[in-house]
């Protein structure tokens, strides 16, 4: 059975769904950046870090794990949903109790609101309903599109109104609490596959065996993609981290959602052919082909037009962020290809391969990116992300050709 129309029309609804759901994001940081500081957005960024490090360090592998199982996943949906409370209560706890702590780090004591306002998120996308995942197991992209924008849409008018009304940066962490109790609803009204309270100790083993390889990498991503702005905000400051943070998701926006739209919609076709390496080869060759003309195209319009593109979505105020944010397109475009490697690697079940490019990256990075930020400041740590991601492209060359030639 061919899975061509089904991955042209995946893409299709997954790029509008990126478009869709970028956009907004993308519309929304154009008003508060009208509205905020850099400063301020740095105070968010902290907060922000503190969230998705735990969620990485937490991460079960729970959606891989089931998008890779071949069989029915109602025999692991009810304890998949328990591992999500579990999970989202300690990094809910986690943050909560560590919020003085990193707010003494960052030597930003108006960050510790935020950071207790942001434990709440975790705790509340726990509940989230796992047999989500069926519309990108099954391929059904364009249930899955009404269903994020809705969400996403509800999120950003709550965010901007209540930026407006109230002028708190905690606006973005409001929006967010919002967007994850609708998910939470939505998830168990549109989705007949639901859960409930029923710990099997068979699948937990299995779901924490098979996802231990995702948190690794999970864990080393995160660090690989974060380390800088740990560094930044701790060597340069609260403003140098909000000018940082707002470049970067400029930088790779148009990028990488490319990479993300066509791993997300090939990666359950990859499990799908898996057996058959001849068709995953071809399946692979162009799916990285359409990622790379793509993200070099994007990168070179952003290259050429960056103080345009500053002005138009950012303000005057936000021009400082444009020498650095030519570096961290070129890094885009680096970590957009390669990045496009990962659906393949765990459609094979593979979760190692993932887990040692990143640590490679990560490693390169951590050794580079303090002595580059401090002779060379915000465009240091560009290079140094550019740098890493480079270096990592022989490793990820190696395991994808073993991978596509290996005897099924």
């Amino acid at each position: 059975m061919g899975y061509t129309k089904e991955t042209i029309s995946g893409i299709s609804w997954a790029g509008m769904l990126r478009i869709t759901t970028r956009g907004l994001s993308l519309g929304r940081i154009s008003i508060l950046a009208r509205i905020f500081t850099p400063s301020e957005f740095g105070l968010y960024g902290i907060a922000s870090l503190a969230l998705s490090l735990l969620e990485i360090v937490a991460e079960t592998g729970i959606n891989v794990f089931l998008i890779q199982e071949k069989s029915s996943i109602k025999n692991y949906i009810n304890t998949a949903w328990i591992v999500s409370i579990i999970r989202g209560f300690f990094i809910s706890l986690i943050i909560f109790l560590l919020s003085p702590f990193v707010a003494q780090f960052f030597i930003a004591p108006e960050s510790l609101y935020l950071l207790f306002l942001i434990s709440i998120v975790p705790f509340i996308r726990g509940f989230i309903n796992p047999a989500i995942v069926l519309y990108q197991k099954d391929l059904k992209f364009k249930n899955e599109f009404y269903f994020r924008v809705f969400v996403v849409l509800v999120e950003s008018i709550t965010i901007v109104l209540v930026a407006i009304t109230v002028g708190s940066i905690s606006s973005i962490i409001i929006g967010l609490i919002i967007g994850a109790l609708l998910e939470v609803v939505l998830s168990f009204v549109v989705i007949e596959t639901r859960p409930i309270f029923k710990f099997e100790n068979k699948h937990f083993r299995e779901i924490l065996y098979r996802g231990k390889w995702i948190t690794m990498a999970g864990v080393f991503n995160y660090l690989f993609h974060n380390i800088d702005d740990i560094f930044v905000g701790k060597i340069l400051g609260k403003t140098s981290l909000g000018l940082y943070q707002v470049a970067y998701k400029i930088s790779i926006f148009p990028i990488t959602e490319i990479s993300d739209v066509v791993s997300k919609v090939t990666f359950p076709v990859y499990v799908k052919i898996a057996q058959d390496r001849e068709r995953l080869r071809i399946a692979f060759l162009k799916s990285i082909g359409l990622v790379s003309v793509s993200s070099v195209l994007f990168g070179i319009v952003l290259i050429g037009f960056t103080e345009e593109v500053v002005l138009l979505f950012l303000g005057e105020k936000w021009l400082e962020v444009v020498p650095f944010l030519k570096i961290l397109t070129l890094f885009g475009i680096v970590r957009g290809i390669s990045g496009s490697t990962s659906a393949l690697f765990l459609a094979v079940k593979k979760q190692k391969y993932v887990s040692a490019v990143t640590f490679i990256s990560f490693i390169v990075l951590v050794i580079i990116v303090a002595p580059f930020i401090k002779l060379l400041g915000l465009v240091g740590a560009s290079i140094a992300c550019l740098i890493a991601s480079i270096v990592s492209l022989p490793v990820i060359a190696y395991y994808t050709l073993k991978v596509l030639y290996a005897k099924s």
